[in-house]
């Protein structure tokens, strides 16, 4: 809902996905020289995630990234088929995923501001990747809640001729949350799964 009403740059929209990230970004907030509304999203489940950690030096360093980059250094950018691009906690499961399953040829980039869409940054972290045929987007939000609609046309804006952009999510809902525990831990392997595996569905292409 936030998401439609940005428009002429009238507010900044952000999921930070780690301390240092919602340290910076609240800082620049208070320091910048003009006044805009700052919307935070991000949940209560990351302050329990041991691996949403940032060092004090962090803190003491740098500035917000609109777009967090690949962190494993073990993935060679000329071998990367699949960009998976993704926004807050969902990241971490993703890249608990993928090291199980061994996807050495598929990156993940993290958004952390949704408006004004960063599309510089976007398009310097794609030519990191000149291999990639495929650029998905993941979401732990069902389909019509969460930003897929929103981030689809500025990805395709980013993209190269003959590349497809895919959606890997939970399917549309009515409510936020199925309700049920099981069903919860179902989808959410079934959207890792959509993540990593061949694209199906609405696809885009180029």
């Amino acid at each position: 809902r936030f998401l439609q009403l940005c428009a002429q740059e009238n507010i900044q929209v952000c999921y930070p996905s780690t301390p240092e990230q919602m340290f910076h970004l609240l800082r620049s907030q208070m320091m910048r020289a003009y006044r805009k509304p700052l919307v935070i999203m991000t949940p209560k489940s990351l302050l329990r995630n041991k691996d949403a950690a940032s060092d004090l030096s962090d803190l003491a360093r740098g500035e917000f990234q609109t777009i967090i980059s690949e962190r494993d250094a073990t993935i060679d950018a000329k071998k990367v088929k699949r960009i998976v691009l993704c926004s807050g906690k969902v990241y971490y499961d993703l890249a608990h995923a993928r090291s199980e399953r061994k996807e050495d040829d598929v990156a993940l980039l993290r958004v952390e501001q949704l408006y004004p869409f960063p599309h510089k940054a976007l398009a310097a972290e794609f030519r990191k990747f000149p291999a990639a045929t495929e650029i998905v987007w993941c979401q732990d939000e069902p389909a019509n809640q969460g930003p897929w609609f929103y981030t689809q046309h500025h990805l395709l804006e980013n993209m190269t001729e003959g590349q497809k952009l895919g959606y890997a999510g939970r399917p549309a809902s009515a409510s936020p949350a199925v309700g049920y525990s099981h069903l919860h831990v179902e989808q959410q392997k079934a959207l890792l799964d959509q993540a990593f595996g061949k694209l199906k569905g609405f696809v885009l292409s180029k």
